[in-house]
């Protein structure tokens, strides 16, 4: 049986140095950057497909883009921040191409596992959410993902998403004043 290459994160100490090895094209630049980053690009790619295989593949693209773009990363934020976007941009391609849905199933998560009745209705609520969801634009829905079912601050979907904090919180309320519109078009009152 062959020997497994084992490579050690603690070659680069922090992210400066990892970044200086990844601009050398050091032999294990890349193998480290995928070790440190894989779990946030993986959670970020199914949090948007809902799908664990087209996560496994935005992370292999993901990284696959990465690495072979970082003469374009000019260091504005941080390079997990630059790796989660383009995560992001990958995720929502693959979306876009294979026509999937946003999973909600983090956000109407209130039946009670003995109440039947409550465990319907919380199902209908998610799929109508992720119905009413799926109308808006990928810069709106992204925020929504971001910030009110991810949990992320104004400033961290900011930094995620490269635009600023006053952006993140126009496309929120956006983003929320058109699903209000759009459940009322489906019947639901205020």
């Amino acid at each position: 049986m062959p020997s497994r290459l084992v490579i050690e994160l603690s070659i680069y100490p922090d992210e400066a140095a990892l970044l200086d090895g990844l601009r050398r094209h050091e032999q294990h630049a890349c193998t480290c950057l995928i070790k440190r980053l894989a779990p946030l690009v993986y959670g970020r790619a199914l949090a948007i497909l809902g799908d664990h295989d087209d996560a496994e593949t935005v992370v292999q693209t993901t990284f696959i883009k990465a690495c072979a773009s970082l003469d374009d990363f000019r260091g504005d934020s941080g390079i997990a921040g630059w790796v989660y976007r383009i995560a992001t941009n990958e995720a929502l391609m693959l979306r876009r191409r294979a026509r999937h849905h946003l999973p909600l199933a983090a956000l109407a998560d209130a039946a009670a596992p003995d109440d039947p009745l409550r465990t319907l209705l919380a199902g209908e609520l998610r799929e109508t959410l992720a119905r009413a969801l799926a109308q808006l634009p990928d810069s709106l829905r992204v925020v929504v993902q971001l910030r009110d079912i991810d949990h992320l601050s104004t400033d961290e979907a900011a930094q995620r998403l490269g635009i600023s904090a006053g952006a993140v919180k126009v496309r929120l309320h956006r983003a929320r004043a058109r699903v209000r519109a759009i459940l009322q078009e489906m019947g639901f009152e205020r």
